[in-house]
C-alpha cells in the first residue's frame, strides 16, 4: 500500500494582504500568523479524539490550526448527468493517525439505480510553500515576502496518509456522475478510517440534463504547454520514448479538462527564458553553405500528431515571430555552428529572414492539412512590430490566421482571428457580436497583473469558479493562462518563483496530480457549459422569467465587485438557477 506521512510545518509568517485598499479577496482566507502558544490554545480547546467529516471545497484549510466550523456528516450535492462534482473531507486529531484512509461505497436510489464507487475517487489535499501578490509582476526574492503553507495539491496516487497530532488533513472528493445515469435522489456512504471508523453520507440528486464531454464543450480553454519542464522533473532525455510516455498523462489530463489548443514553440526561447526550465524550439533552422535554408519539420509533425493524440486537437498556435527577445537561433553550415539572427522586426533583413521560412511552412502545413487550424500567435508586443508581422503574413497566404494575447487595439482587431484581451479590457459589444458571426475567437486572460480574479496558490480557490461564469456573463468564448506546467526548482514544495506571485507559472503538479484551483476552474468551465444551455433552451421555450432571471445573475458578474464580494458568495449565490 503506497502511504505518505504528513510532518506538522509551520507557516513562517501569515499570507499578506495587497497594498490596495479596496481589496478583500486575498483576505478571505489568510493563513493566521500564531506563536505556538496560541496554536497550542487552539487545539486545547478541541475534544479529545478524532474528528472527520465534510467541509466545503471552496477552503484552503489551514495544516496547523483546527477548522473554524464543525464539519457535516452529510453532503448533500445536485449535479448533471456526465458532470463532476467535488467537496473536501476534514480530519483532525489530537493524537497521530497511522494510515487514515477514505473508501467510498455506491450511491443508489430508491428505484435499484446504481452509481458504482468506481466514479468516485478520492484525493490527499497535500501543501506546499506560497507567497503573496503585492506588487505582482516583477521579480523578486522569496525572503522580501510573507509567505506559509498552503493547501493546493491534489495527490490521488497513494491510498492513506499519516496524520501527526494537532494536524488538519483535508481529502478530496470527486464524483463523476455517469452520462448514462437515470435521473433522481442517489444516496451512499464514505467511511473514514482513522482511530475508528467514521460513516459520512453522500446525497447526490442528478439533475435530468446532460452536460457535453470535455472535448465537446464549447469552452476555449487555452493552457499553454511546457514539454522541457515534464522531461526535466522526471529526469528523462528531452523528446525521447520515455519523455513521450510521460507527457501523454499530462495532455490527457488537460484534455479532460477541455484544453482545445496545442502550444508550438517554433522557434527557440519564445518568451526569452522567463521560465525555470529551457523552452526549446520544434522547427530545426538551417541556413545551408549555399545560402538557402532547410527546415526540419520532423519534431514538430511528431509533437503535434502526440498531442492531437491525446485528445487536443482543435488549433495549433505557433510563437513566435515576435518573441519577448529577438534572437532567432539557427545552425549556420558555413560557420559549423549555432548562431543568431537579431534583426529588428519590420525591416527588410527580418522580413526576408521570415518569408522564406514563412512561404516553407505554408506549404508544409497545408500538405499536412493542418494549415486551416493553425495561427502564428503574438504575446502582449508592441503595435508597430504586430502591424508589421501581420502585413508580412497576408503576403505569404492571405489566409494565414493569426491569434494574440494582449491589450485591445481596435486598429488591428479584424486581423486578429484568436484575440486573448487582458482582464481590465472588453470587447465592444457590435465588434464581440460581429466577431462571433465571422467564426473568431475571443476570450480573456489573467497573469501576475491581476490581484483577482486569479488562480495563484493563495488565490481563494472559488475565483477559478468565478472565471467560468464571467466568460458567459461577457459572452466570451474562453479563457487563457500561462502556463499549465512552467514548474520552479521543486514545485512539490514551493511554488514561489522569481519573477512572479507564487504558483503563477502552473497549475498542476508533477505525477500528474491536480490541483485545488485547477479543479474549481473546470467546475467554472462546466458552470459555462450549463450557462449556455439553459440560455438556448430557455429562448426555445419561450421561458423568459426564467432567462431574465439568469441574465440578471450574470450581469453581477463583473471584475470590480470582487474588491467587495468573495467569488465564493457570488457563485454558491447561484448555483442554484443551474440545478
Amino acid at each position: 500500500m503506497k502511504t505518505i506521512k504528513i510532518l506538522l510545518l509551520i507557516a513562517v509568517a501569515h499570507l499578506g494582504v495587497n497594498t490596495m485598499a479596496q481589496d478583500v479577496s486575498l483576505s478571505l482566507q489568510k493563513p493566521l500568523k500564531l506563536s505556538t502558544a496560541a496554536r497550542n490554545a487552539r487545539w486545547s480547546k478541541i475534544p479529545a479524539g478524532t474528528v472527520a467529516g465534510f467541509g466545503s471545497g471552496s477552503v484552503r484549510y489551514q495544516q496547523d490550526i483546527p477548522p473554524a466550523a464543525a464539519p457535516k456528516n452529510r453532503w448533500q450535492v445536485s449535479g448533471w448527468k456526465n458532470e463532476k462534482v467535488h467537496t473536501q473531507i476534514v480530519a483532525w486529531s489530537k493524537k497521530d493517525i497511522k494510515n487514515l484512509t477514505v473508501i467510498a461505497g455506491d450511491l443508489k436510489d430508491n428505484k435499484g439505480n446504481t452509481i458504482k464507487r468506481e466514479n468516485i475517487s478520492v484525493g490527499f489535499v497535500q501543501y506546499v510553500m506560497t507567497d503573496e501578490f503585492r506588487d505582482g509582476c516583477g521579480y523578486r526574492k522569496s525572503k522580501d515576502f510573507d509567505s506559509s503553507l498552503v493547501a493546493d495539491i491534489i495527490n490521488t496516487d497513494i491510498e492513506s496518509i499519516d496524520i501527526q497530532k494537532n494536524t488538519t488533513q483535508p481529502v478530496w472528493l470527486t464524483v463523476q456522475i455517469p452520462e448514462k445515469a437515470v435521473a433522481g435522489n442517489y444516496n451512499g456512504t464514505v467511511i473514514v478510517k482513522a482511530d475508528k471508523e467514521y460513516r459520512l453520507q453522500i446525497a447526490l440528486t442528478v439533475v435530468n440534463k446532460t452536460l457535453p464531454s470535455p472535448g465537446d464543450w464549447a469552452f476555449r480553454l487555452d493552457y499553454w504547454q511546457h514539454p522541457a519542464a515534464v522531461a526535466r522533473v522526471h529526469q528523462v532525455e528531452l523528446w525521447s520514448d520515455a519523455h513521450f510516455n510521460l507527457m501523454r498523462k499530462y495532455y490527457t489530463m488537460l484534455a479532460n479538462a477541455g484544453q482545445k489548443i496545442i502550444t508550438a514553440s517554433i522557434v527557440e526561447e519564445p518568451w526569452g527564458h522567463q521560465t525555470y526550465d529551457d523552452y526549446p524550439g520544434l522547427i530545426k533552422w538551417t541556413k545551408k553553405s549555399n545560402g538557402t535554408w532547410k527546415y526540419d519539420y520532423s519534431l514538430f509533425d511528431k509533437y503535434i500528431d502526440f498531442v492531437m493524440s491525446c485528445g487536443i486537437r482543435e488549433r495549433i498556435n505557433c510563437y513566435s515571430m515576435v518573441p519577448w527577445k529577438i534572437a532567432f537561433q539557427y545552425y549556420d553550415e558555413a560557420l559549423q555552428k549555432d548562431t543568431v539572427f537579431t534583426g529588428n522586426i519590420g525591416t527588410p533583413e527580418y522580413n526576408g529572414f521570415w518569408r522564406t521560412m514563412l512561404t516553407d511552412f505554408t506549404a508544409h502545413l497545408k500538405k499536412k492539412g493542418w494549415f486551416d487550424i493553425t495561427t502564428i500567435a503574438m504575446d502582449e508586443r508592441p503595435m508597430k512590430a504586430m502591424r508589421s508581422v501581420i502585413d508580412l503574413l497576408k503576403t505569404i497566404d492571405p489566409n494565414w490566421k493569426i491569434s494574440l494575447a494582449g491589450e485591445y487595439h481596435e486598429e488591428i482587431e479584424k486581423d486578429i482571428y484568436d484575440y486573448c484581451i487582458a482582464s481590465k479590457w472588453v470587447f465592444p459589444d457590435n465588434i464581440l457580436e460581429e466577431r462571433k458571426q465571422q467564426g473568431k475567437v475571443s476570450t480573456w486572460y489573467v497573469c501576475c497583473t491581476e490581484v483577482y480574479p486569479n488562480m495563484f496558490t493563495f488565490s481563494p480557490p472559488d475565483e477559478g469558479v468565478w472565471a467560468g461564469w464571467y466568460t458567459a456573463a461577457t459572452n466570451m468564448d474562453g479563457f487563457l493562462r500561462w502556463a499549465y506546467n512552467s514548474w520552479t526548482k521543486d514545485p512539490l514544495k514551493d511554488s514561489r518563483f522569481t519573477a512572479w506571485p507564487a504558483g503563477d507559472t502552473y497549475q498542476v503538479y508533477p505525477g500528474p496530480l491536480s490541483s485545488i484551483r485547477f479543479e474549481k476552474l473546470i467546475e467554472g468551465i462546466q458552470d459555462f457549459e450549463k450557462i449556455n444551455f439553459l440560455r438556448r433552451q430557455y429562448k426555445e421555450k419561450g421561458e423568459t422569467t426564467k432567462l431574465n432571471t439568469l441574465e440578471a445573475a450574470l450581469k453581477t458578474f463583473k471584475i470590480k465587485t470582487l474588491s467587495k464580494q468573495f467569488a465564493q458568495q457570488m457563485v454558491e449565490k447561484y448555483k442554484r438557477l443551474l440545478n
